[in-house]
């Protein structure tokens, strides 16, 4: 399964408002547990089974709880039995629909596993 998930703290006194160090205990119990994760601007991204998964959560829940007198979690789930390495397989896949609308042949060891903002002028960046 992959789990997206976001926790944040509030009731804290920072000075600009900023919960970065808050979302660095979570990462740093994501990034300990040795599970597959991607962490972006927004979410936290981790892959495994559903109660290591869950496990990892709630202690990235708890390394917030210090940073603030309540906490906010907002989580997202893709629950597939028996798939595996789909944190990147969703990505390369949809690289490859990508590619084959746009009439482009699309090598999965030369596309990238991400999706970066498209620019072109056409649709409006």
């Amino acid at each position: 399964m992959i789990v997206a998930f976001s926790v944040s703290p509030s009731g804290m006194d920072h000075p600009d408002g900023s919960v970065h160090d808050a979302v660095a205990a979570a990462v740093r119990v994501v990034r300990d547990s040795g599970l597959p994760f991607r962490t972006s601007s927004m979410f936290t991204e981790i892959e495994g089974e559903w109660d290591e998964v869950m496990d990892v959560v709630k202690h990235a829940t708890f390394a917030v709880a210090e940073y603030g007198t309540r906490i906010s979690l907002v989580l997202k789930a893709d629950i597939r039995p028996g798939r595996t390495g789909e944190l990147t397989g969703k990505i390369d896949r949809l690289q490859k629909a990508i590619a084959a609308q746009d009439g482009v042949s699309s090598d999965s060891d030369s596309a990238p596993a991400q999706l970066t903002r498209d620019t072109r002028p056409e649709l409006g960046a």
